[in-house]
């Protein structure tokens, strides 16, 4: 699911980087390099499977290509798609997987991201899947603090059928009134939230006047010093967005039995 997600964000880019038609090829290959490779970063000697996405469409400068992975940093129209977090969360997504990337574009004559992920000849030994069974609910309150509505109605569904019962908040302030008049069990809480005070700001505020508030901090993209500072007021677990529902169920049912 993860991999799903950065090759939409790409292929999203790239369609939006094509203005009238154009053509995206998206292909994969198996490499296997001799000696370190210069690119967008030094990417090691060794063997990857590799995810490419090419479009034919208006191309990077080399000062965009140095900003694309920052938080907010966006070329697109307001209102039309996105928040600038997508390739934040490509960054993000690869790194976790110990993975690199290479861009190679020029003004006018599209772009070519490519993704480098480690292979091994090693037999991969099975992991036994959780069973969701033993990590349901029994009717706890759960408040899901997120600024993207598809994201908070996602976390609703899954919680509810995890045997949560759940509420919602679409920015910090609403999320601290709502702790405020009743008793949540738990924050499920996105760390970036613009326009409003962020996820680290949320839970300060929360524990000032609820010092044992239970949170879990749920991000696809997130400053680790904001992450460490939640998990000294008492986050203690972290789920990288997107997750599935087995995560969830798991470290939802962890942290409100800790």
């Amino acid at each position: 699911i993860h991999i799903m997600k950065i090759i939409m964000n790409l292929f999203n880019n790239a369609i939006e980087a094509m203005t009238e038609q154009g053509v995206v090829n998206i292909t994969t290959e198996n490499v296997f390099l001799e000696q370190d490779r210069s690119g967008y970063e030094l990417i090691p000697v060794g063997e990857y499977a590799t995810i490419s996405v090419a479009d034919t469409g208006v191309g990077l400068s080399s000062d965009e290509i140095n900003k694309i992975f920052e938080p907010f940093y966006t070329r697109k129209i307001m209102g039309r798609s996105g928040t600038g977090l997508g390739m934040s969360v490509v960054w993000g997504t690869i790194k976790d997987h110990d993975g690199y990337i290479d861009i190679q574009s020029e003004p006018g004559k599209g772009a070519v991201f490519t993704l480098y992920f480690r292979t091994t000849r090693e037999v991969v030994p099975e992991i036994e899947e959780a069973n969701i069974s033993h990590y349901l609910g029994e009717g706890q309150k759960v408040l899901v603090v997120d600024d993207m509505e598809e994201q908070r109605d996602l976390a609703r569904v899954l919680l509810n059928r995890l045997g949560y019962e759940v509420e919602v908040a679409a920015s910090g302030e609403e999320a601290i009134e709502i702790c405020q008049s009743k008793n949540i069990d738990l924050l499920l809480l996105d760390m970036i939230m613009p326009g409003g005070i962020n996820g680290f700001k949320t839970y300060e505020k929360i524990c000032s006047f609820n010092p044992q508030q239970k949170a879990i901090v749920a991000s696809g993209f997130s400053d680790r010093a904001s992450v460490e500072r939640a998990k000294k007021l008492g986050a203690a677990r972290y789920i990288k967005k997107p997750y599935t529902v087995d995560v969830l169920a798991k470290e939802v049912y962890l942290e409100l039995h800790r």
